[in-house]
């Protein structure tokens, strides 16, 4: 993909920007312990409705015994629900969604282009690109291993009750 095709060119992302750091995800998404999927977010611009996280990969995520043995791959599920924290994030931060908590609505279009692997940074690059408070919320993203593109897609996040 030609980078004028990047929702942010990972070139210009400063992972040491840290705007929310584990626990002040934690006040927003309610993912704990082998679900979290984040550990930070370095990058908002409310106008562009783009927002970025980054999830460090360490040779203790609960994937890497089984998937793959002697050869450990990040599943790509795993890195939809990267991109879908990213995006609760941003979306309960900025109260996108009205009364309702964001819940996973589905995938479009989700191509993995490359291999995620203990010691790396996932930096997940997110935009929101339709949106109505209380119906659905679409979002595409990008994701990214040394400023190489490894997955891109669109998420769609639908209301969920907030007493879930």
């Amino acid at each position: 993909m030609p980078r004028e095709e990047y929702i942010l060119d990972p070139a210009t992302i400063d992972c040491n920007n840290v705007i929310a750091d584990i626990e002040a995800i934690r006040e927003l998404n309610p993912q704990r312990y082998e679900m979290e999927q984040l550990t930070a977010i370095v990058y908002e611009d409310t106008e562009k409705d783009i927002c970025v996280g980054y999830k460090d990969l360490t040779e203790d995520e609960f994937w890497v015994r089984g998937h793959m043995p002697g050869m450990p791959l990040m599943p790509g599920v795993l890195m939809c629900e990267a991109a879908a924290q990213v995006s609760s994030w941003y979306v309960t931060r900025h109260n996108l969604m009205g009364d309702y908590k964001l819940g996973f609505g589905g995938l479009d279009q989700v191509k993995f282009r490359g291999i995620v692997q203990p010691g790396k940074r996932l930096v997940i690059v997110l935009q929101k690109t339709k949106g109505r408070a209380g119906r659905i919320i679409v979002c595409r993203f990008q994701s990214f291993i040394d400023e190489r593109l490894v997955c891109e897609g669109e998420i769609r996040g639908i209301p969920l009750p907030n007493n879930l």
